[in-house]
């Protein structure tokens, strides 16, 4: 039974990424979601399928496990543009990529806004070392710092987007927000009152108006730590102004015409329940969304064997007797152990009866021709009988094999079924909130993605639209 919010597969707009990809206008494809959904690899196969299309493309991903790096038979990414090899590149395009590094980002901001020797003095600082290398949000808010270098570079016509692998997808577009209250917030000011009155009077400021504050964090944080933030803040004074104009320039960059939004996720209540919170937000903040990208479907080729009809079957295989198998269980089924009266041993039975209607149990007390013709002692047993009976044997155990191996599958494929019908729940109740979201779906590939030609064909699957029925 679908659910009460189910629309029907032809209420879904179907998302074609090939003409967005060709598009020359379309500048930034952002890949966003919640961790663990496929962005990377989504971003992956983008850029390659747009590079292998005729575009110049740069892929910028902020996963640590590399797997990029190794799916483009690269050894290691870092934070400049590498070109790989190995494309189609009859088409006239170019595919780059690069790892986003959070701390080497943070410094080149502070080498190209300050002055050599206020420089030396921030990147030196333990403060600063400990803010660029782990701060809550550094990692998101860098990854819009880089894009924004890359973009204004204009040296690829598509750059696209794989963001972090946060617990939310909404941190990717909040954290310049997050680091911008940081930089405006009440400690931040405070400890730059004294830089900002200067000379003497700075002194005494710092002196009498922080004496209360200063033994108060120094004995939350330590005198020594409220030293390096008081440094910090002293040397970065000149550059706060700088970070909350460049975030305030990136956002309007994912606003502007040319940036598209694809949100990934995977047919799971939770990941689409991400996913609907992200499309929303976008929508609130006028970011132009794509589409969604529903990730490792799954389908399968027997979808007309329902669940509940493989699950009877297997039970059929499990135990025998319970339906009628045909006329080779007549005597299971009228054995005493059945229920049923077994035939009175000095009841002739017609249907075993030889020709002369001799009673089929004389043959217990009248000597068989063939044993008296062969001199046979009566109820001796013929050398062919062992044989017959370890045939018969070995034929009852293939069968039990069998019939246990075929009904594992059946469980098997309604396990599969019952998969299917979750998803397809969810996608439902996903599209019944958001019709208006196209979407492409992506069926679940075997293995993991991990050369070009598994890159190729995710990108042919995200091209192909809804059509997960050759999923694994």
């Amino acid at each position: 039974m679908t659910s009460s919010l189910s629309l029907n597969a032809t209420d879904t707009h179907v998302l074609d990424v090939d003409p967005l990809i060709d598009d020359p206008r379309t500048r930034i494809v952002v890949c966003c979601g919640s961790g663990g959904v496929g962005k990377t690899t989504t971003a992956a196969a983008l850029g390659l399928r747009a590079a292998e299309r005729g575009r110049k493309v740069v892929v910028l991903t902020i996963d640590p496990a590399r797997r990029l790096a190794q799916s483009m038979g690269i050894d290691s990414l870092d934070n400049t543009p590498r070109r790989v090899k190995g494309i189609d590149d009859t088409a006239g395009g170019e595919l780059h990529a690069m790892m986003l590094d959070m701390k080497r980002t943070f410094d080149e901001i502070v080498e190209a806004h300050a002055d050599g020797q206020r420089a030396e003095a921030i990147l030196g600082n333990p403060f600063y070392q400990s803010l660029s290398a782990g701060f809550a949000g550094t990692q998101e808010y860098m990854a819009m710092e880089k894009l924004g270098q890359l973009r204004a570079q204009d040296e690829w016509d598509l750059i696209v987007v794989d963001t972090p692998p946060s617990r939310s997808a909404l941190d990717f577009l909040d954290a310049p927000k997050r680091l911008g209250s940081f930089l405006d917030g009440k400690l931040i000011r405070v400890l730059m009152a004294p830089a900002k009155v200067g000379g003497r009077a700075g002194m005494k400021f710092l002196n009498v108006g922080m004496s209360m504050m200063t033994g108060a964090l120094g004995k939350l944080l330590g005198g020594q730590l409220l030293r390096d933030v008081q440094t910090f803040v002293a040397a970065m004074d000149t550059m706060f102004g700088g970070f909350r104009t460049r975030a305030d320039a990136t956002y309007k960059l994912l606003q502007a015409p040319g940036t598209a939004f694809l949100v990934v996720a995977a047919p799971e209540r939770d990941a689409l329940r991400e996913a609907a919170y992200f499309v929303e937000r976008l929508a609130a903040e006028d970011m132009p969304l794509a589409g969604l990208v529903l990730n490792r479907v799954h389908g399968s080729g027997a979808a007309q064997l329902s669940a509940e009809r493989a699950l009877a079957a297997a039970e059929n295989l499990d135990e025998r007797g319970i339906v009628d198998q045909g006329g080779g269980n007549v005597e299971l089924r009228t054995s005493p152990e059945a229920g049923s009266p077994a035939p009175a041993r000095d009841t002739p039975d017609e249907h075993a009866q030889t020709p002369d209607k001799t009673p089929h149990n004389a043959a217990a007390t009248t000597p068989a021709p063939d044993s008296q013709a062969t001199g046979t002692p009566a109820g001796a047993t013929t050398d062919d009988a062992p044989a017959d009976h370890a045939t018969t044997d070995r034929t009852a155990t293939d069968r039990t094999a069998t019939d246990q191996l075929t009904a594992g599958l059946l469980r098997l494929h309604a396990e599969r079924m019952q998969l299917l019908a979750r998803e397809q729940r969810t996608r439902d109740r996903f599209a019944a909130l958001h019709p208006e979201v196209a979407v492409t779906e992506v069926g679940a590939l075997p293995g993991d993605v991990h050369d070009l030609a598994g890159l190729r064909s995710i990108g042919d699957r995200l091209a192909a639209g809804t059509d997960p029925a050759g999923a694994a």
